[in-house]
């Protein structure tokens, strides 16, 4: 698997008129290596490849990666990676412009040529093959287990960051090895917060609850959000839940290969502004997830002219937020197939959920 990733790359390296690449971003070498340490590089030649850390990881190293040559640093993986770069003959090398800081970059020295490159290895973790999927499904499976304990459990005189504790400890239990990020418990008028963090509020009866969460498993990552309430809800949150329902479904509907992420993201924007609630939506309509909880494709700035293809996973999450009442957003995670999508989790139901009553 990972000598086919590392094959992909260096046809790219090749393509892009480079002798070489230095893959410094610690998800990118983890993704091309099979290594889950940290203090690592990934010389890439047109024929060959260097695995660069430090002895901290020499045992480490020798078990997971395979498809290259481990080298021991001493002063550096940079300086390292330059001397290994000028002793293979390399002119023309290319670096993760994004994951290298101007003070790295003058690590590096002049024996070569050192070029900025960009998605060079982020456009092959686009597309997911079936080992991956069958791990983000885990991902999801786990996630939603999490979610229908939380249904269960919460009640009105608990605190957000209560909930999204229990949440988190639960997931870990059923084989998660971490949250995909901080998990958002957002009540009452805080749901109006797309990204409103878990805070010791206390949760009332009546309240929306906006919960977007997502665990680790193996790697990768889910992300869903649902949005239901504590006891009967105001009667514009039950409105805007429609809407939000119906916006996430038509682009469900709508996503397929050769779709570009515009053509997603205005689907779902155009459909809320006709329900008269566009001023009240202003983020992308969906990423792409895997390693990282924000990757490409997806209905969001710098993809939305990159068309879906088959193997693309990515999230579906409308959302609309009254200031000082309440938001909405329903999250799901769709994987791109040759014929159109498949929706991963769940389905949220048409009409918003009432727990606690």
């Amino acid at each position: 698997m990972a000598m086919t990733r590392l094959s992909k790359l260096q046809a790219k390296i090749q393509a892009s008129d480079l002798d070489g690449l230095l893959v410094t971003d610690p998800v990118n070498v983890g993704y091309l290596t099979g290594f889950t340490g940290d203090e690592s590089g990934l010389l890439v030649g047109e024929t060959g490849a260097w695995f660069i850390t430090d002895s901290r990881f020499t045992t480490q190293a020798k078990q997971q990666v395979t498809n290259a040559t481990l080298v021991i640093h001493t002063h550096g993986v940079l300086r390292k990676a330059a001397e290994l770069a000028d002793d293979q003959g390399m002119q023309a090398v290319g670096f993760e412009s994004e994951y290298m800081t101007f003070a790295d970059y003058q690590k590096l020295g002049a024996q070569c040529s050192w070029n900025p490159t960009t998605n060079l290895v982020a456009s092959l973790r686009e597309v997911k093959d079936d080992e991956e999927i069958a791990k983000i499904n885990q991902a999801i499976a786990i996630a939603e287990a999490g979610y229908q304990h939380v249904l269960e459990t919460i009640h009105a005189g608990q605190t957000e960051l209560a909930v999204a504790t229990d949440l988190d400890f639960f997931m870990r239990g059923l084989g998660a090895s971490g949250t995909s990020f901080d998990t958002i418990v957002a009540s009452g008028a805080r749901s109006a917060m797309p990204h409103g963090a878990a805070t010791d509020k206390v949760i009332e009866a009546g309240d929306v609850i906006t919960l977007d969460w997502g665990c680790i498993y193996d790697g990768y990552m889910s992300d869903l959000t649902r949005t239901f309430a504590v006891g009967t809800p105001d009667d514009r949150i039950s409105e805007i839940y429609r809407i939000v329902y119906a916006a996430n479904q038509a682009v469900t509907k709508l996503m397929a290969p050769g779709v570009t992420g515009r053509q997603l993201n205005d689907c779902a924007h155009n459909f809320i502004d006709e329900a008269g609630y566009g001023q009240y939506f202003g983020h992308g309509t969906g990423h792409g997830i895997g390693l990282s909880i924000h990757e490409g494709p997806g209905a969001w700035n710098g993809y939305l002219d990159v068309p879906q293809v088959a193997g693309n996973v990515e999230t579906n999450e409308p959302g609309i937020y009254l200031p000082g009442i309440g938001g909405v957003r329903i999250e799901d995670d769709l994987l791109v197939t040759e014929t159109g999508n498949e929706v991963l989790s769940t389905p949220a139901p048409k009409e918003i959920l009432v727990v606690g009553e």
